[in-house]
């Protein structure tokens, strides 16, 4: 984990709710303008509660550092990999993802309906979004896989020799290049020859302030950190109309980019109140209360300049959540290639924000690695395991235990 300051993380919460107005919609384009599906308001809500809990998971991992995540990101490149999955390891993936008793073809019609929505919404900001899928030109893959997310997610795939000193190259200049330069690259070599496939998802993400600050505003002021003591930090100001809202455990401050499709919803938690504590009660719920109860008026405001730049590998953080068949050595990706026992192998997060006067720029890109299991033709019990003696026609079991050294 890398990070370029030491803030206290704020969270990023797009909206990404349409909002009514009587344009004209032009033949072929998607109307922005109109009101989500039942199905797209679900899978916005499933895709919410995912990432307040993946980012709760993941700062459990790391309290007292900074962190900074796009679960748009990672949500999506595991959408394009749930298309691959099957049986146990599909429901396993689905019901973490939140996607539970959706059918394959509402869910990816709802990706693909929302990143039309997402990437149209504003004309005063860019909001880009991006994937592709790398894989091993020996490593045959099943056609509807591909037709399949080249159709919803509008996916480039590439087949690519791994073995060639070229390829992670050839795979981070397209990550540098779908995040405007500011992601190097997410694939590190040389690539393993276990690895089979790369799903990777880019987003970037720049918008100016609808209200932007101004720089003669920015002067050095104190922050308290997280053990009482205090640094300074250059912090923005400006006075005017903002909208704030307040709860029994924090207030909030919401910041409009552009034509105000998008914002920055700050949380600040009541002073006593400990981050941690309030990150791990964050959830959708709440946020939805928050976003219901903010009110204008004039006021002075204060907020930081900063800038992160975080990684990370979210593969414990997803096991814990649910997936670990995913990772596992029976993991069934069969729809991905019937012939070969595949296992997601890792799952990286790069991403990049930068605060300012002017506005905000961001990048995230997640990769999703696929490669070969190594399960074989053996089955080693070489590691502490749970026995059962049962009846198996009635499943009765009769005794049950634990073994950690059989000798």
């Amino acid at each position: 984990m890398k990070t370029t300051t030491r803030f206290l993380p704020f969270i990023l919460v797009f909206s990404f709710f349409a909002c009514r107005n009587n344009n004209v919609v032009e033949p072929g384009q998607q109307d922005i303008n109109r009101e989500l599906t039942t199905l797209e308001k679900r899978i916005v809500s499933s895709g919410n509660s995912f990432g307040l809990d993946l980012f709760k998971q993941v700062n459990a991992d790391q309290a007292g550092q900074n962190v900074f995540i796009s679960p748009l990101s990672v949500s999506m490149a595991l959408g394009m990999t749930l298309n691959g999955a099957n049986a146990a390891t599909r429901d396993s993936m689905q019901k973490t993802l939140g996607f539970t008793g959706m059918s394959d073809q509402d869910i990816n019609e709802s990706y693909q309906s929302l990143i039309g929505l997402l990437t149209q919404i504003d004309p005063g900001v860019t909001m880009q979004i991006a994937n592709s899928i790398w894989h091993r030109n020996s490593f045959a893959v099943q056609q509807s896989f591909i037709n399949t997310n080249q159709l919803y997610f509008n996916a480039i795939v590439r087949g690519l020799d791994f073995a060639n000193p070229t390829a992670p190259t050839t795979i981070n200049t397209w990550v540098r290049e779908a995040t405007n330069g500011k992601i190097d690259g997410i694939v590190d070599p040389p690539i393993p020859p276990e690895t089979m496939m790369f799903l990777i998802n880019a987003v970037y993400y720049k918008g100016t302030w609808t209200y932007e600050f101004k720089k003669t505003d920015t002067h050095d002021s104190y922050f308290t950190l997280s053990d009482g003591t205090q640094k300074l930090v250059p912090m923005m100001t400006q006075t005017g109309k903002h909208r704030t809202a307040a709860t029994t455990a924090a207030v909030a401050l919401d910041l409009p980019y552009g034509t105000d499709r998008f914002s920055m919803m700050i949380l600040l938690p009541l002073s006593g109140e400990n981050i941690e504590s309030f990150v791990s009660s964050l959830n959708e719920a709440a946020l939805t209360q928050i976003s219901e109860g903010f009110v204008e008026s004039e006021i002075d405001i204060a907020v930081p300049k900063f800038k992160l730049e975080y990684k990370n590998s979210l593969k414990p953080m997803l096991a814990r959540m649910g997936m670990s068949l995913a990772f596992s050595d029976f993991a069934d990706f069969s729809k991905i290639n019937p012939s070969l026992s595949l296992c997601i192998t890792d799952v990286k997060h790069k991403s990049y924000v930068e605060v300012n006067e002017e506005g905000t720029e961001a990048a995230a890109v997640t990769s999703v690695e696929v490669g070969v299991t190594s399960i074989g033709s053996s089955f080693r019990v070489d590691r502490p395991f749970v026995f059962l003696i049962r009846e198996k026609k009635s499943g009765t079991i009769l005794f049950v235990g634990k073994v950690v050294d059989p000798s």
